[in-house]
């Protein structure tokens, strides 16, 4: 059993069953039809986005979230797709998706720069690339997210490795987050919207 299974064992939804505040406020430009949500977890943001009429696949290393993303999925009438994978491995198919989305999807460089990379190819023309992660500056409030500055992402970077989208938003920022027990307080974030043209 993985870190993350360990995690997601608890009866709660560790970080609440309310999408993320960013993503609710940019799904309506976000254009109709298939989602792939990245590092997805237990649900929240895929259920969210079906409840919204999106066709959604939620990719996770942790089969425990993903089952309780079905389960959150089946209470609220809708259906997702879920697929256990590793990032690292798993691809995505290119010119296939309306939308990417990834939220808090903190993983190691080595992973994430490719990752990115096969985002931008993975989106059809016109598509939503949809990211909120926190930055280094986030160690000094402890309100979540990793625990070292390396798995964190800024804004510089992040463009660099989105290269090839158009930026609707793009900035760094201190917000308040509250979503279930491990991602409570001020942090400091990274929020991105683009669309490959």
């Amino acid at each position: 059993m993985n870190q993350w299974d360990t995690r997601y064992k608890a009866e709660d939804y560790i970080y609440g069953t309310t999408a993320n505040d960013f993503l609710i406020s940019v799904v309506d430009r976000i254009p109709p039809g298939r989602i792939l949500c990245l590092a997805e977890g237990e649900g929240r943001n895929a259920v969210f986005l079906a409840e919204k009429g999106y066709s959604v696949t939620a990719v996770d290393f942790s089969s425990v979230g993903l089952q309780k993303a079905r389960q959150l999925a089946a209470g609220r009438g809708v259906s997702i797709e879920t697929c256990c994978a590793d990032l690292s491995e798993f691809m995505i198919q290119p010119n296939q998706w309306q939308g990417i989305i990834s939220i808090f999807a903190h993983v190691p460089p080595e992973v994430r720069v490719p990752l990115h990379r096969a985002a931008v190819a993975g989106l059809a023309t016109g598509g939503a690339f949809v990211l909120e992660a926190y930055t280094p500056q986030q160690l000094q409030y402890k309100t979540g997210g990793p625990p070292t500055a390396e798995l964190m992402m800024n804004l510089t970077e992040l463009q660099t490795e989105l290269m090839g989208l158009e930026w609707a938003i793009a900035q760094e920022k201190v917000r308040f987050i509250r979503e279930g027990m491990l991602h409570n307080g001020m942090s400091a974030v990274v929020q991105l919207l683009g669309f490959r043209h």
